[in-house]
């Protein structure tokens, strides 16, 4: 165990659970499933879909709009870009929702790497996203068998990058902040963030931009790498 770490917090969604590949199956099958979407193509309404999506969830992290608008208006707004009437959102929405969690999947080795760190470091994953689908996920893949704290965005109150979510995960955790590693995909949410409260951090990136790359004690492209780089790189 390397001394300079005492707990690993890790990111879920593209960390450890492949929320892009279950996203993508879903509006595929969502797309095939409503005649009306033939009308376009799927790369227009995945450009769509995509784009608003993220420009709400940007705006529900900044408290700008609250959840019913970000959950039904994602689809809405996407149906009034494409000029599509005749879909009712809400049953968009439904139908959306079911396809996403029918195809949730382990990102590959996160499962194996998670058995491995587990016997020398606790374990924690801390997570933006709503709580009955996050809790879902923990459950479906029983991540609290590995993990101490399972900490949710929507739970918290605060979103990542915020300094206030990070407060409230290292006081779970019980160590200083400069001992905890936390893994994550995302640069602004998991690196900056994570960084600024003192963490450490590792980030899970095909990237190459030493700009980015600086903020991170690690960067990586494998999952299978993570624990030999924890140990050779902090120490």
């Amino acid at each position: 165990m390397n001394s300079n770490i005492r707990f690993i917090y890790f990111d879920v969604d593209d960390t450890i659970l492949d929320h892009k590949s279950a996203e993508r199956a879903a509006l595929q099958l969502t797309y095939d499933h409503f005649a009306e979407l033939k009308r376009t193509s799927i790369q227009d309404l995945w450009h769509h879909y995509h784009t608003i999506n993220v420009k709400l969830w940007q705006d529900y992290g900044h408290g700008l709009i609250d959840r019913p608008y970000l959950e039904i208006n994602r689809f809405t707004l996407t149906l009034n870009d494409l000029g599509i009437s005749t879909i009712d959102p809400n049953e968009m929405r439904s139908f959306y929702m079911k396809c996403y969690q029918k195809n949730w999947s382990w990102m590959e080795h996160a499962e194996i790497v998670l058995k491995e760190l587990h016997k020398n470091y606790p374990i924690g994953f801390l997570t933006n996203g709503f709580r009955e689908l996050q809790r879902a996920k923990a459950d479906k893949f029983n991540l609290m068998s590995y993990g101490k704290h399972y900490v949710i965005s929507e739970e918290v109150g605060h979103m990542k990058p915020s300094r206030e979510i990070f407060e409230f995960a290292t006081k779970l955790a019980n160590v200083p902040a400069h001992q905890i590693l936390y893994v994550g995909d995302s640069f602004p949410s998991d690196i900056l963030g994570g960084s600024r409260f003192g963490w450490k951090t590792a980030w899970f990136t095909n990237s190459q931009d030493p700009e980015s790359i600086k903020y991170a004690t690690i960067v990586f492209d494998d999952l299978q790498k993570l624990p030999d780089l924890i140990q050779n790189v902090l120490h």
